[in-house]
């Protein structure tokens, strides 16, 4: 039986596990012969994951990625240069979907680049519309709003209980990033 392609996932909250769960999706994907497409948001490309699904020949880790900071401390022009950046870096992501070059995408932190205000809610949920039942979609981040929760088959919130960040335990290479 062949498997039919197109749900969304939302993998969201406040805990560890997110990106996790959906590189292993991802992963999971890649082994199956997916073309696998993943997309990270306001990170650095520091994590230790991409450096194993890059080694797969049908996953694409792209590049461009708007860059990660505390909006606290952005001025009102990184702020917008953010936005740009974020927008176009998902304008190619949708391109690369009617190109239909991947069956699987996934938009790690897009969520809290809507948080953010830097991508409209209202931009990811068209290109989910337009992706629904034809490639998978997993979005990654916290508080997704209910335009998105109303389009995801899936929503797994990961909730945080305790964490050494806490105790200033930062992330270890390899464990969290």
């Amino acid at each position: 039986m062949e498997t039919k392609l197109g749900l969304i996932h939302i993998y969201c909250g406040n805990g560890k596990g997110k990106t996790t769960a959906a590189m292993g999706t991802a992963l999971r994907s890649a082994c199956c012969g997916y073309r696998v497409l993943i997309a990270q948001f306001l990170k650095d490309g520091d994590s230790s994951e991409l450096a194993g699904l890059e080694r797969f020949e049908n996953v694409t880790i792209l590049s461009g990625k708007c860059e990660p900071g505390f909006t606290v401390f952005m001025t009102e022009q990184q702020k917008e240069n953010v936005m740009r950046e974020c927008n176009e870096y998902l304008d190619r992501i949708i391109s690369l979907f009617r190109k239909r070059k991947y069956d699987v995408i996934v938009l790690d932190e897009i969520l809290d680049a809507i948080n953010c205000n830097f991508i409209t809610e209202e931009k990811v949920c068209a290109f989910l519309e337009e992706a629904q039942g034809k490639t998978e979609v997993i979005l990654t981040g916290r508080n997704p709003g209910e335009s998105l929760c109303a389009a995801a088959d899936y929503i797994s919130e990961v909730r945080k209980v305790k964490h050494p960040y806490d105790k200033g335990i930062k992330a270890r290479k390899g464990i969290e990033k």
